[in-house]
């Protein structure tokens, strides 16, 4: 795609350093005079309430799985309408900006702007996040520290922009609809790829796991009816004789930070693709050593556990246990077992809240919970299988992945290039065919989360 494309026949100086040479025909003004803040304000607190999310823009709060909202009500809130932009001041750095098609509520810690020309809201939040953008507006954000910084309008309104002319903005539009649609294609082809990988993988796990290596070993009843028959030389015991919770907490938070996945389990955050803010200081956060089980309380539904390798700080708000005295369980046996669809929907069953996407399981309802515990040499041989039997599935989960993470990267230079001006849409725009390929409400978007990001969102 970009292949065909090339730049414009004529640039010129910007008169600004960082945004350099510019197309000649496009337009070089200071924010404010494209963007005028507005600061309507909801006097009962009727309206649905948006959240603004990194990828999916600004949606409704219903649709999020992973935020509570605690405010007793939503008088004095900021009213936005569809087709204006809503920025995230404490996120501004990270081009923390959206809209959306439906009329509601936002934070009254957000800023929400109409647009005073008649620039393409798509285009005009593009060049917005771009990156010369949010380096620019990383720069003019004050503030006590680093994840607490803000951007305030005044500042944000002083910060030149680059456009082009709004006929040519129709053209941008239509071009990158085009390339969106079949980037969006490809990678959804290849999720559903690692999605049948990954099935493959954990119907492996779950039959050894549960079943053990030996298929002509007989069976005893569980004492559990969700977890049938099992092996005779098995044996069960409530997760309360095993494990025990430990509250240990960080004096000065400068360990490793860790992050809790539903795919990976107990990672160093700094491997993962989060691009939330961090905190002042970690002072107080929960400590966890190798060996560990870590599960994160509001999504244990969601298989958001295991063991860790390193020793970390963890969200307060997670659950930490140490196995009792004799370790009885391989790291890497539990690891396995408790991340089985078996027994993350035991844990759904245990959690309790107000709605599915608010449940939480808390430490007396895991202590409840039922553990196989196979003899430990078996345990190290089930591992051991796993590790053998997987390795291919792994190296091509790890390979269909970074093709994902490619095409991603792809359509975000691809977007940046044509928004920014260094690559000419106009000629392309015209040859493509006459379809059907409605914009998504983000450019940036194919239509899912990334996994990394379903539990990060910002709202």
């Amino acid at each position: 795609m970009i292949a065909d494309l090339n730049r414009y026949p004529d640039y010129r100086e910007s008169g600004h350093e960082w945004l350099g040479r510019v197309p000649s025909h496009w337009r070089v003004m200071r924010i404010k005079t494209v963007l005028q803040e507005k600061d309507s304000r909801s006097t009962d607190g009727s309206g649905v309430l948006l959240s603004l999310t990194r990828i999916r823009g600004l949606i409704p709060r219903t649709d999020m799985t992973d935020k509570i909202h605690s405010a007793r009500t939503l008088v004095g809130y900021k009213i936005y309408s569809p087709g204006e932009i809503v920025m995230n001041r404490m996120q501004a750095w990270s081009g923390m900006f959206g809209c959306g098609s439906t009329e509601g509520l936002i934070s009254p810690d957000y800023a929400v702007f109409r647009i005073r020309t008649g620039d393409n809201v798509n285009v005009l939040l593009a060049r917005l996040k771009a990156a010369d953008m949010v380096s620019q507006f990383a720069l003019e954000s004050k503030g006590i520290g680093s994840g607490f910084n803000r951007l305030y309008s005044d500042r944000l309104g002083a910060i030149p922009i680059s456009l082009p002319p709004s006929e040519e903005q129709i053209a941008i539009i239509r071009y990158l609809d085009w390339a969106n649609a079949r980037l969006d294609r490809m990678i959804r082809a290849k999720r559903k790829v690692i999605a049948l990988l990954n099935e493959q993988k954990q119907a492996i796990i779950h039959r050894v796991v549960t079943c053990g290596l030996d298929s002509s070993v007989p069976l005893k009843r569980s004492g559990a009816s969700w977890l049938g028959d099992i092996p005779a030389g098995w044996a069960v015991l409530r997760a309360k004789y095993l494990f025990c919770e430990i509250d240990e907490r960080s004096s000065t938070g400068s360990e490793e930070l860790l992050s809790v996945s539903h795919l990976t389990g107990v990672t160093p955050r700094s491997q993962k693709n989060i691009t939330m803010f961090k905190a002042e200081s970690y002072a107080g956060h929960k400590l966890c050593r190798p060996g560990d089980l870590v599960i994160n309380t509001m999504w244990a539904w969601m298989g958001a556990l295991g063991i860790s390798k390193d020793t970390g700080i963890i969200s307060p708000a997670y659950a930490v246990y140490r196995q009792r005295g004799e370790t009885r369980l391989s790291q890497g046996f539990i690891d396995a077992l408790l991340r089985t669809r078996l027994y993350i929907d035991e844990f759904t069953r245990r959690s309790t809240g107000i709605r599915s996407s608010r449940l939480r399981m808390y430490p007396e309802e895991f202590f409840k919970v039922e553990i196989l515990v196979p003899p430990r040499p078996e345990q190290e041989e089930i591992v051991s299988f796993i590790s053998t039997r997987t390795a291919n599935l792994n190296v091509a989960i790890e390979r269909v992945s970074g093709e994902v993470d490619l095409l991603r990267e792809y359509r975000t230079r691809l977007i940046a290039d044509v928004v920014t001006g260094k690559l000419d849409v106009r000629e392309a725009a015209m040859r493509l065919p006459v379809e059907e390929t409605p914009m998504e409400e983000d450019l940036f978007s194919d239509g899912e989360i990334p996994d990394d990001e379903v539990m990060e969102q910002e709202g």
